[in-house]
């Protein structure tokens, strides 16, 4: 079975105990999702699935190749003893792409997509980076090196990815010596956090040992609650500004830097360093850990909407990971920018644009016109009669709806003072 099988399968059990979380919570009197924020950070990991189905030529088949033509070793794929030592391996080195993550500035640019939610629950876990596949593969060059097959590197490397899934939840108080050794809810709270006593703290993956050897572990203190997000506030939903915006700044400051040296050492300096020159030219307000959460208005129809819309785009998302095996790579491609576009229509509809609304009548009457025209959809050649009615169907109204919603999305906007769509 491929991973991105596997992710497709695990996907459902996400949402289960997404569900389970949201309860508890609303149980216990906690407000711990947002439906915008839940959005854009679970459209993000769409990205990032979509992303990963083009890259793994970078990333697995770097590693293959180094494997086939350096590996000092030619280890079993069915030794016990190679794959539990894969698992402890992968999770140290991985320790030092996430340490390198927040102590490098490109490399933050990748995983800063990871903290930008300003909440923090189980949808966390799912907002992924779309580029860290240009440049954390080097991080896991030794395992070649030494040997590990490609097919044990691509199931641990899921492991520890799906372990880090639970600890992003807010309902799950400390856990007494499970805390001392794992990466636990308690321990990834802090990493989360940008508060002082915190910050770039617990790295670990799935062993919390890691940063008790190397000096970067921190306790959740119960009288300082983590404040989540980051130190530049992220101020959108689109998806593609969420993977660009520190790349962008990063490109702004190497322009206006007057020395080359700063320009290329700007690169590889830590997060939030700047030039001298361009600092003073440029200066950037402190940070200020009680701003108000970014959370433009939404009626409840509207809000209901979006859901309505992204649960589709969701289904989608399912069907792309399952046609990868069998669908010839033109249509994947095609599927993929429907759907990345897709996304980012709902992200700045969520925003409050003036054009958001026109963008969305496109893109749903274009996919009822197109799919019902053509009798067609991607990777499915023929749509049976039920199917073509139903898209028409959803779509169709979802056109119609669109000015009654943002009739009452505008009053909301003006009513809270907020700018007008």
């Amino acid at each position: 079975m491929t991973p991105e099988r596997i992710m497709a399968w695990a996907i459902p059990g996400f949402f289960v105990l997404i569900a389970i979380e949201f309860a508890v919570a609303r149980w216990r009197g906690h407000k711990a999702y947002r439906s915008n924020d839940a959005i854009n950070s679970l459209g993000l990991g769409v990205i990032s699935q979509i992303v990963g189905v083009f890259s793994k030529l970078l990333s697995v088949g770097i590693y293959a190749w180094c494997v086939q033509h350096l590996g000092v070793f030619h280890l079993a794929a069915n030794s016990v003893w190679v794959w539990f030592s894969a698992l402890l391996l992968y999770d140290f080195l991985y320790y030092w792409l996430h340490r390198m993550g927040h102590e490098v500035n490109v490399l933050w640019a990748a995983h800063v997509v990871h903290h930008q939610s300003e909440d923090y629950n189980l949808t966390t876990a799912l907002r992924q980076t779309g580029s860290g596949v240009l440049l954390g593969w080097l991080f896991y060059l030794p395992m070649a090196l030494l040997g590990y097959p490609v097919e044990v590197f691509v199931v641990v490397a899921l492991i520890d990815l799906l372990y880090q899934f639970w600890v992003h939840t807010g309902e799950i108080d400390k856990l007494g010596w499970f805390d001392r050794v794992f990466c636990s809810p308690s321990n990834h709270r802090a990493h989360h956090a940008v508060n002082d006593r915190y910050l770039d703290k617990n790295y670990g993956g799935i062993l919390i040992l890691w940063d008790r050897l190397f000096g970067t572990f921190t306790e959740e203190n119960d009288s300082e609650p983590p404040v989540f997000g980051t130190r530049s506030p992220l101020q959108s939903w689109n998806p593609l500004w969420a993977n660009a915006e520190v790349y962008w700044a990063m490109a702004q400051d190497a322009w206006h830097a007057e020395r080359w040296r700063d320009k290329l050492q700007l690169w590889f300096r830590p997060p939030g360093w700047r030039p001298a020159d361009v600092t003073a030219r440029f200066p950037k307000p402190a940070f200020d850990i009680d701003h108000p959460r970014y959370d433009p208005p939404m009626s409840r129809g509207f809000t209901v909407y979006l859901l309505l819309q992204f649960a589709l785009l969701l289904g989608m998302s399912i069907h792309f990971l399952a046609l990868v095996p069998v669908a010839p790579l033109p249509t994947l491609l095609l599927y993929a920018g429907y759907l990345v576009a897709s996304l980012c229509v709902l992200g700045v509809l969520m925003e409050g644009r003036r054009s958001a609304t026109w963008l969305e009548g496109v893109r749903v009457v274009a996919t009822a016109l197109v799919s019902v025209l053509s009798g067609k959809w991607f990777g499915i050649a023929h749509l049976d009669g039920y199917m073509m009615l139903a898209i028409a169907v959803i779509f169709g109204l979802s056109a119609l709806a669109l000015p009654w919603l943002h009739g009452g999305q505008r009053a909301l906007s003006l009513h809270d003072g907020a700018a007008p769509v």
